[in-house]
């Protein structure tokens, strides 16, 4: 049995891995909660879809002499991180928690915490994982996960939205989210005037610092809070973040296929060409490295292929997002990533969020279309350290390689000087070939490009 490294904060049990199987033990402190919980309100989130079902197994699976219950949860096909969500993504996961909450206090149970982390998507949506984030409500006390709320979701959204979409990322430093003085002092001055993100962020972020630097007083009046006033607490804190927007059109590749370098039926022959390798190898999970906003991530998907859409760019990602919440569609997700400085591990002792290699567990096929000339061009990154990368990424890639020739790689140029000697077509072929080898190469009609299909060796 093995503990998840990242399942260590939480008293009342943890996840862990038994001959293959994932499993979440419930200790016998958390009994009394945990039976309120089932009996009240898991039913009800279970049928709104708001929480991943699980089913009680032996407790001679169990970890430890401590349990009270061994539970198999449901298992979700990849696991993102809130750094790694778009702005739309995260503003999803908090209403989910928000409405979570409303639902478990009319039920007569609250959320002990509130962390991004508790949330994953799954065919699309999002869902909440910790079954055991509830406890019994108690008439008075404040709700205790009210600063992580705001922390984990609030900041981060209104500096998106007010300030830059790129602070976003500052959830890579500050995995209990972001400082509310921090996000405080990066807001421009007119978010005073919104009196949601006056109250629950500047004014918050300026109590909890008077209260950090002030000693309790002898026969200090004990803060409560009625049902009612926390009810509408939830209440404002929805309509604060529900206010809040960030357009997908305002980066600069939202629209990258627009007058791209091969015609309609080129990207046709594109499409009907990655359907074929697709058909050839026959996966069960398919990343899409720099995807755009996943027109060939859209593929895959449509095959029940369980595919990760990764992109650096907010806008195009976005985009992707709300075209499958809209149309439904399964096998997908859209995620954020920058391929020259993936997700790292980080968090406890460097192992309780995995990098992105270590994620790769399970791909069987990486593709990356219309890539190549960013990373060796745009990023100065040799090609024998693209086709490296690729190498401990998955034993099938599906590379597309573009010429000098091509109008893309002309722009790149335009402005900097060719010292690139080696990126050609022998070159290209001559760096995959001392990780793979060859299965299929076949140009895409109309154009210069030729789409690769390599097998690890």
């Amino acid at each position: 049995m093995q503990k998840h490294p990242g399942s260590f904060r939480d008293p009342n049990g943890f996840v862990y891995w038994n001959d293959g199987m994932l499993l979440r033990q419930v200790n016998s402190g958390y009994a009394e909660n945990y039976d309120y919980f089932k009996s009240s309100l898991y039913d009800l989130l279970i049928e709104r879809a708001l929480i991943v079902t699980h089913e009680e197994v032996s407790l001679e699976q169990s970890h430890s002499p401590n349990a009270y219950k061994v539970l198999r949860p449901q298992l979700i096909p990849f696991i993102s991180y809130p750094y790694e969500w778009s702005f739309a993504q995260l503003k999803d996961a908090a209403l989910l928690t928000l409405r979570i909450q409303k639902i478990a206090l009319k039920r007569g149970m609250i959320l002990k915490d509130a962390s991004s982390y508790n949330i994953q998507f799954l065919n699309g949506n999002p869902i909440f994982l910790d079954t055991l984030s509830f406890e019994k409500y108690v008439e008075g006390e404040p709700w205790v996960a009210y600063r992580q709320f705001c922390q984990h979701f609030l900041a981060p959204l209104a500096l998106a939205a007010h300030s830059d979409v790129s602070l976003l990322k500052l959830l890579m430093i500050h995995l209990d989210g972001i400082p509310l003085e921090v996000a405080s002092h990066l807001l421009p001055w007119r978010t005073n005037f919104n009196l949601g993100l006056r109250l629950h962020l500047h004014l918050h972020a300026k109590s909890q610092a008077q209260h950090q630097n002030s000693s309790p007083q002898p026969n200090q009046k004990r803060i409560t809070l009625t049902k009612k006033a926390l009810t509408n607490i939830i209440q404002n804190l929805e309509d604060v973040i529900t206010g809040l927007s960030w357009s997908p059109h305002q980066t600069a590749w939202h629209d990258y296929y627009e007058g791209d370098s091969y015609s309609d039926t080129g990207f046709t022959h594109k499409q009907a060409l990655c359907r074929a390798y697709l058909e050839q190898i026959a996966p069960k999970m398919a990343w899409d490295i720099g995807a755009n906003a996943g027109e060939f991530s859209q593929i895959a998907a449509a095959m029940g292929v369980e595919t990760i859409s990764w992109d650096y760019d907010y806008g195009a990602v976005q985009l992707h997002y709300e075209k499958i919440r809209e149309t439904g569609r399964q096998h997908v997700l859209p995620l954020i990533q920058d391929l020259t400085n993936p997700s790292p591990a980080i968090g406890w002792a460097g192992e309780e969020r995995e990098s992105l290699k270590e994620r790769a567990r399970g791909v069987d096929v990486v593709m990356a279309l219309a890539l190549i000339h960013h990373i060796v061009i745009g990023n100065n990154v040799p090609l024998a350290k693209f086709a490296h990368f690729l190498q401990q990424l998955a034993p099938y890639i599906i590379v597309e390689f573009i010429p000098k020739s091509d109008a893309k790689v002309k722009t790149l140029l335009a402005s900097r000087l060719d010292i690139f000697d080696s990126y050609h077509e022998a070159g290209f072929r001559e760096a995959m070939a001392v990780y793979f080898d060859l299965v299929r190469a076949e140009p895409i009609q109309h154009s210069e490009r030729i789409l690769f299909l390599y097998k690890r060796r």
